[in-house]
């Protein structure tokens, strides 16, 4: 594990060499990873950093609003409304790693204008570890790293927490003292809902996941997963009062796991499964049916794309 106290110093250190007299922005998506690369290199380079969060339409339910409250202590947190700019980029994109690079340019190209704004040289990053070896091995490409294009307008990229796990990195999370929503937050991927939709991801697809996601994150709370979600995964008949209808079909996993990088299906009982169904088709009018994934990451991944 890793020596915390030993890491701050090291990490902080790091980035203060890495910016200089340089000003940087921050990627800050609100998950645990970027939030501790914020905070460091806020402890860093304090007013030198301008942290961005850039709000794709692909987020988690409140999560804009959480993390302009978590952040307010940073003056120059910058809000980017960005929904439409991602969307259209997305529009007619099916293949799971089109997308992410589709995302991952649009995400530096969002960062590079923010950056001219504020005059900064340098983009600071929350990448760890198990993201490297997935897009380096060719599992899949992360935005923030496999998904990067190949032209890129930083003097330098700064990745703090790129030697770290993401037990790791809660660690170092409660030693700044983030807020529990912070630190023991489920992961969430970089280019957020777009993976949790299978096909094209439209804002109307996208709500289904963010809704059904968010029910499932409350259902599976006492489970204490590793990370739980729900996603939408094609089109199936059902039946909606006395009307059939083809609606959306939504799958539901919940998985145990150390480091993200091998994983476990929950055994969820029967009445939470049914609690949660009824949910999501009784709050999501479009949603036909409801599925429970058992698979293990290996065959699976953990997430859909």
């Amino acid at each position: 594990m890793v020596d915390v106290e030993s890491f701050v110093e090291e990490a902080t250190a790091e980035i203060r060499e890495a910016v200089g007299d340089a000003h940087a922005i921050i990627a800050l998506s609100g998950g645990v990873d970027s939030s501790v690369a914020a905070a460091l290199a806020y402890e860093a380079i304090g007013e030198q950093l301008t942290p961005v969060y850039v709000d794709t339409g692909l987020m988690r339910k409140g999560e804009t609003e959480q993390v302009r409250e978590t952040f307010d202590y940073m003056e120059s947190l910058r809000i980017v409304e960005a929904h439409e700019r991602f969307f259209e980029r997305l529009a007619g994109v099916t293949d799971p790693e089109e997308k992410r690079h589709v995302i991952g340019a649009q995400f530096i190209r969002e960062f590079e204008r923010e950056a001219r704004d504020a005059d900064a040289d340098f983009l600071v990053q929350g990448t760890i570890y198990p993201d490297r070896i997935e897009s380096e091995g060719g599992i899949k490409s992360h935005h923030n790293v496999g998904g990067l294009p190949d032209v890129v307008d930083f003097e330098g990229i700064v990745e703090p927490v790129r030697d770290l796990y993401k037990d790791e990195v809660r660690e170092v999370a409660r030693a700044l003292d983030l807020e529990e929503v912070v630190s023991e937050r489920m992961p969430f991927p970089g280019p957020g809902l777009a993976v949790r939709v299978v096909g094209e991801v439209t804002p109307e697809r996208a709500e289904v996941a963010r809704e059904a996601c968010h029910i499932v994150e409350e259902e599976l709370e006492e489970y204490d997963p590793w990370q739980a979600f729900a996603a939408v995964v094609g089109k199936g008949t059902g039946v909606k009062g006395d009307n059939r209808v083809h609606g959306h079909i939504v799958a539901v996993r919940s998985v145990e796991s150390r480091d993200g990088m091998t994983a476990r299906a929950q055994e969820i009982d029967w009445e939470t499964l049914q609690r949660i169904q009824s949910r999501i088709t009784g709050t999501v009018p479009s949603v036909a049916r409801v599925v429970y994934d058992v698979t293990h990451k290996p065959p699976a991944t953990i997430e859909y794309e």
